[in-house]
């Protein structure tokens, strides 16, 4: 497969997982998936994929940091996709930690919704949004449980 076409299936094979924890939060499957990790990797084995077929040059770049080289590496086709498959697994993680955490301390899900949205687009924006709701204090978010109503 190509660079470009692994590029372009990473993003799609992580929207039912986001899907489910947006749009369906307290569908009996949601947790059931979302609770494994292995829903991060479809775009972990993109990335796989792309690092092997230039394992020797992003070795170089991640074991002697440098600003110049991984410039020059992120510049290329292979690590723009490669660096967006880690992107994309590790926003999910973030995302499910989110969802399963808010579940578990009653954040509702009209605050967590868009902060998983957030999260999507701008992952440490979301993930920073997530940390300031969740340092509420429950009874000051007026969440009844985890679900936003009752289980």
């Amino acid at each position: 497969m190509s660079t470009s076409a692994l590029f372009g299936v990473t993003f799609y094979l992580v929207v039912p997982f986001w899907a489910m924890m947006i749009l369906a939060p307290r569908w009996s499957w949601t947790r059931r998936i979302i609770a494994s990790p292995w829903i991060a990797a479809p775009p972990l084995i993109v990335y796989a994929i792309l690092a092997l077929r230039d394992l020797a040059e992003l070795w170089a770049v991640v074991s002697r940091p440098d600003l110049g080289a991984l410039q020059a590496f992120l510049g290329e086709p292979v690590g723009a996709a490669a660096i967006w498959a880690h992107l994309i697994a590790f926003d999910l993680l973030i995302g499910r930690w989110m969802y399963l955490d808010a579940r578990e301390r009653g954040v509702h899900h009209a605050f967590l919704a868009p902060i998983l949205v957030l999260t999507i687009l701008l992952s440490p924006f979301g993930l920073l949004t997530y940390l300031l709701v969740r340092a509420v204090p429950r009874s000051r978010r007026g969440s009844r449980t985890a679900s936003g109503g009752p289980r």
